[in-house]
């Protein structure tokens, strides 16, 4: 996709270099906050240049919580643990559900863009771990 017409798909803009969580992610990621991040849900822009993803992690709440992705812009990748990767595209929505380990990120050649939605849980607080293996990623 050239990037004139991933700039016009990605309607809430990139935003800031996504620097606070670049531990968790392999590749660059981009950041727009669209809500205040102290109340919930709270609703991001996360822009992943071609081939990022973020670690396996997991929502956990002990009531409530999980993620809702809306997929915007470009094209990616979202896969929960032990089951087949789902290609994701713009117009596509994932419900995550609390307490689920899974990744998501861009294909290995096209940007991805999706606003990420925090449902309000209690006790709710994102676990990260492993990265996802460039291996397992570039068999996708």
């Amino acid at each position: 996709m050239k990037s004139e017409e991933f700039d016009r798909q990605n309607i809430f803009g990139q935003g800031e270099e996504n620097k606070a969580y670049a531990d968790y992610f392999i590749g660059k990621s981009y950041l727009n906050p669209l809500t205040d991040s102290s109340k919930k849900p709270f609703f991001a822009n996360v822009t992943f240049e071609c081939g990022c993803r973020n670690n396996w992690h997991i929502h956990k709440a002990v009531s409530g919580g999980g993620q809702i992705l809306l997929c915007i812009a470009g094209s990616g990748w979202y896969q929960e643990w032990g089951k087949p990767a789902r290609s994701l595209n713009p117009g596509d929505v994932v419900e995550i559900l609390p307490n689920v380990k899974h990744w998501h990120g861009a294909k290995k050649d096209c940007r991805f863009s999706h606003v990420a939605v925090e449902i309000e849980g209690e006790q709710a607080k994102t676990e990260w771990l492993e990265a996802v293996s460039d291996e397992d990623y570039f068999k996708l």
